[in-house]
């Protein structure tokens, strides 16, 4: 009997053993420093199970059979590993991941509100990291218009020959359908637009995310075309200083200070910049094509560190900027004779952002973020004046969750924005409320598709409801080829601040009538194809290819009326947007090839034979060659403008502009010279740009650059060294 009993036992025990679940404790360090990683990820795909890694690189997996599996691991920035183990243990489980060489397939953008990379996101974007924008930033060190001008399929249009405003436009849509974003935040919209590309320079940001087609889903109205983020530079352990200075032949001046640290749980950012441009008249007509100007910017921030898991930010930013263009004669020596003619804009821009971030687990967060920004602008001509003031507010809350297959973004904003016009009996006053909520969920359908699906509901007082959904899906078969299918609905709230508005300095532009019209409507679609091969041990080869589509239902539009005034109107068919871009990338050593391609067709279906867009050309297309080691940085571009429509009907001239650059670094800082259009393309050499009379000139529709050849010599200080050597 007792052997039977001992027998049993010992059966039981034995199945007990073949049927053992184990808890794993998995530990992850960086391969050079040794130092534990915070957030890796571990994943058993044939048990579906997964952990992330705590403060101290440790991550645990509890209930795992015995038996032989395969550990995923992955971190930001690092190279993944496939570990083989076999359960239960004979040894500890330590891992060391190596950087990544690829940088930018392991970019977190922050446009998405997701915490994937670029890699592992649905959505299409493009992003401009902190090497490029620095080229950028030596070729226009004042603004981000060169970062936004050189990219496939913008256009920046110049609406202003006095003042030089600027608006972008993005795939042939005009500027008021794209969101302008700073770290999240719409502060660049309404009264300011106009004025907004030039006065953001670019030394303080560290990158760029553009995500073209509907984003109103992400975003809210106005990101119809699409949107641009800049992301803001913040503090390192090690403290960074940036001077910049900057000399041009046309007797431009600018200066650039940012300076950045960290110690322990605090933080600051310092940003200050100066600019001054004495009025420019390359082709000595009497007329300054670039004004004369004086601006000032300021933007510190500070940051506060409470714990590992959470980050608060507040940060201020300031503008003023006074523009001066037109006669050069009354600019210089006042008013004299038929010398009467100038465009003054005086600005002033203050805003405040505050951010709240919150890691409450290994895979859950909430954010809160506001902002308050205020934009007073003077418009004066020798018959006009025109002023006002707008303030922005923004508030928005949100939660994440990060799981294993599928991460979701769930929050809540408000925004307000309120128009103070003075001194005008055209009672152009506009006050608009939108509250929304929005979520947005990405899933790993499987190793090859993830899906991205998102859906927003907007309530704007006066305008009604507004329901976005937006959808999104990407294939991967393998490293080297990957496509994107997404599309979306969007929305945009009229304002009396369009391009066409702008073009005639608001004169007798009627007030928007909320009684009458409808807010603008659109559905876009986009499909993009991605290869990337080695085509030789040496040369690198990518290639990615864009189809999209975008159309938008009661366009609002600026027409005359009886009475010689301007009002705005629904149109009655669609403005349909399509088109395709292409973007090839060569590389060889220190050598890179970027080659691009767009086309653009923008038809006004609401007009008889449904004409393309005013000042919008159906070709463009660009090379840029770029040599980079630790010393020198040299880079080649052209580009091509194609034949573009006037409002009149008449086709302009297509046109090319070339540039050179040359860059060298020491350990103190670098030296730099930039050739900026010097076959000096000009819309002088095509057309004029002023008509007569001289005391009452008339200024034609602006389609080529109108500054002409740029030279400009600079330097760059780091007082705590430079990352190349000399």
């Amino acid at each position: 009997m007792n052997k039977n009993v001992l027998s049993l036992w010992l059966i039981l025990l034995f199945c007990g053993v073949g049927y053992a679940q184990n808890t794993l404790e998995i530990k992850i360090f960086t391969e050079k420093e040794k130092e534990p990683l915070l957030g890796a990820t571990i994943f058993i795909e044939s048990l579906n199970k997964g952990a992330t890694t705590n403060f101290d690189g440790v991550a645990i997996l509890e209930d795992i059979p015995n038996g032989t599996y395969t550990l995923q691991i992955s971190f930001l920035g690092f190279e993944p590993q496939e570990q083989p183990i076999t359960v239960p243990l004979t040894s500890e489980l330590i891992f060391y991941l190596k950087e990544d060489e690829n940088a930018l397939d392991e970019v977190i953008v922050q446009s998405t509100r997701s915490t994937r990379t670029i890699k592992k996101i649905p959505t299409r974007i493009e992003y401009i990291g902190a090497e490029e924008l620095g080229e950028k930033a030596i070729m226009n060190p004042t603004n981000i218009s060169m970062v936004l001008r050189e990219s496939t399929g913008i256009q920046m249009q110049q609406t202003s020959l006095s003042s030089a405003n600027t608006n972008i436009r993005i795939q042939g849509l005009d500027g008021r359908y794209t969101q302008l974003l700073r770290d999240g935040f719409p502060l660049y919209s309404g009264f300011s637009s106009g004025l907004s590309i030039l006065q953001i320079p670019p030394l303080d940001l560290r990158q760029f995310e553009i995500i073209k087609g509907s984003s109103s889903t992400l975003y809210g109205g106005g990101a119809i075309a699409g949107l641009v983020n800049m992301v803001s530079k913040t503090p390192e352990e090690e403290p960074t200083l940036d001077i910049m200075l900057t000399q041009t032949q046309a007797l431009g001046s600018t200066a650039n200070v940012f300076y950045g640290e960290r110690k322990n749980k605090w933080g600051w950012t310092l940003y200050g910049s100066g600019h001054y441009q004495k009025a420019f008249d390359p082709e000595n007509d009497g007329f300054s094509n670039l004004p004369l100007t004086q601006s000032i910017s300021f933007n510190p921030k500070l940051f506060y560190y409470p714990s590992d898991n959470t980050t608060f930010w507040f940060g201020i930013n300031g503008t003023y900027d006074d523009r001066i263009g037109g006669d050069i004669t009354k600019i210089e020596e006042g008013e004299n004779g038929i010398h009467q003619f100038t465009e003054e804009n005086l600005s002033k821009r203050v805003s405040t952002q505050a951010v709240f971030e919150s890691r409450l687990d290994s895979v859950q967060s909430i954010s809160i973020k506001n902002s308050i920004a205020f934009f007073d602008r003077s418009l004066e001509i020798p018959d006009l004046f025109f002023r006002g003031n707008q303030w922005n507010t923004f508030t928005e809350a949100a939660y994440q969750k990060q799981g294993i297959r599928s991460d979701w973004v769930l929050g809540a904003n408000l925004y307000t924005t309120s128009f103070d016009e003075r001194d005008n009996p055209l009672e152009r006053d506009q006050q608009d409320v939108t509250a929304g909520l929005f979520a947005n969920a990405i899933y790993d359908l499987s190793e090859q598709w993830i899906l991205e699906t998102g859906l927003r509901t907007d309530y704007a007082i006066d305008w009604g409801f507004f329901a976005l959904p937006r959808v999104s899906l990407l294939f991967k078969s393998n490293n080297n080829f990957s496509s994107r299918l997404g599309g979306g609905l969007g929305y945009k709230v009229p304002d009396i601040f369009t391009e066409e508005a702008e073009f005639i300095n608001f004169r007798n532009v009627l007030r928007i009538d909320k009684d009458v019209l409808k807010a603008e409507r659109s559905y876009g679609l986009n499909l993009d194809f991605n290869y990337q091969t080695r085509l030789t041990n040496d040369i690198g080869f990518s290639i990615n290819q864009l189809f999209y589509l975008t159309a938008i239902r009661d366009g609002l539009l600026l027409n005359p009326n009886a009475d010689d005034f301007f009002q705005f109107e629904n149109a009655s068919g669609e403005i349909l947007s399509r088109g395709a871009e292409t973007n090839i990338k060569f590389t060889y050593e220190d050598f890179r090839w970027f080659l691009n391609y767009a086309f653009i067709d923008t038809r006004l279906n609401y007009l008889p034979d449904n004409p393309q867009k005013p000042l919008t050309a159906r070709h463009n297309a660009g090379s840029v060659l770029m040599y980079e080691s630790e010393k020198w940085r040299i880079g080649y571009e052209t580009y091509y403008t194609g034949k573009q429509l006037l409002s009149n009907g008449m086709e302009t001239t297509d046109f090319f502009t070339m540039g050179l650059l040359a860059m060298r670094n020491f350990k103190w800082g670098s030296t730099f010279v930039n050739f900026e259009n010097f076959t000096d393309r000009r819309q002088s050499r095509f057309s004029p740009l002023v008509l007569p009379p001289h005391e009452n000139p008339t200024f034609p529709e602006i389609y080529a650059p109108t500054d002409g050849f740029i030279f400009s010599v600079g330097v760059i200080l780091k007082p705590f060294g430079n990352e190349d050597n000399d």
